[in-house]
């Protein structure tokens, strides 16, 4: 049985040009936006990490629909800017969508969860539980991925403890919210994925 599983699927559009990320092993890796809708209508904006030579072939690339597929990645920013931790995609595959259709944000992970899930309440009185799932990558590193559970789900996910394995299915959001450093409103986004259904282990 596959101990992790971390596998993103998306289609929808890049908001931006991409921008230097990162350089490893002698290869550069560069990060966009990607605009994601929603069924609702509301737009998820993500960040998707690419090599130069998965992109050069795209450019321009504001406004073109994409197909990815990936893995959820996380990354701890040491700078003493913005969040501690970045969230973003990292594109294994990188082509043209091939239709107009729907977009698409899928996510299939499995992992432990490694701090207390938080259960609490909306006001309206909707059940909504919190959580960190850690995700083995290979040689011994390991992805942080905040998750976030509602309804029944919650009261599931609620309950569970630390060191519990946890696969699910879902989707990657971004999600602004405010924060106040040093007396000032600061808006920020934050990035989760949004558990839809449990899997058995098998499943996923």
């Amino acid at each position: 049985m596959e101990e992790t599983r971390n596998f993103v699927q998306l289609r929808g559009a890049a908001a931006g040009e991409p921008e230097m990320s990162h350089e490893n092993h002698g290869q550069r890796f560069y990060r966009f936006p990607f605009a994601v809708r929603r069924l609702s209508g509301q737009t998820d904006t993500l960040w998707v990490i690419a090599t130069g030579d998965q992109l050069f072939r795209l450019l321009p690339l504001e406004g073109r629909r994409l197909a990815v597929d990936g893995q959820l990645r996380s990354f701890n920013n040491k700078s003493g800017q913005g969040s501690r931790l970045v969230i973003s995609v990292f594109a294994q595959l990188l082509v043209p969508a091939e239709d107009e259709g729907e977009d698409l944000n899928a996510i299939q992970l499995r992992g432990v969860i490694c701090k207390p899930p938080v259960l609490r309440r909306t006001p309206l009185g909707r059940c909504i539980s919190d959580m960190m799932l850690a995700v083995n990558r290979r040689y011994g590193r390991a992805d942080y991925l905040p998750c976030i559970a509602w309804g029944q789900v919650a009261m599931m996910t609620g309950r569970m403890d630390v060191g519990h394995v946890l696969a699910l299915e879902g989707r990657v959001q971004s999600r602004t919210y405010t924060k106040v450093v040093e007396g000032c409103a600061q808006e920020r986004v934050a990035f989760e994925v949004s558990i839809m259904h449990l899997l058995e282990q098998g499943e996923a």
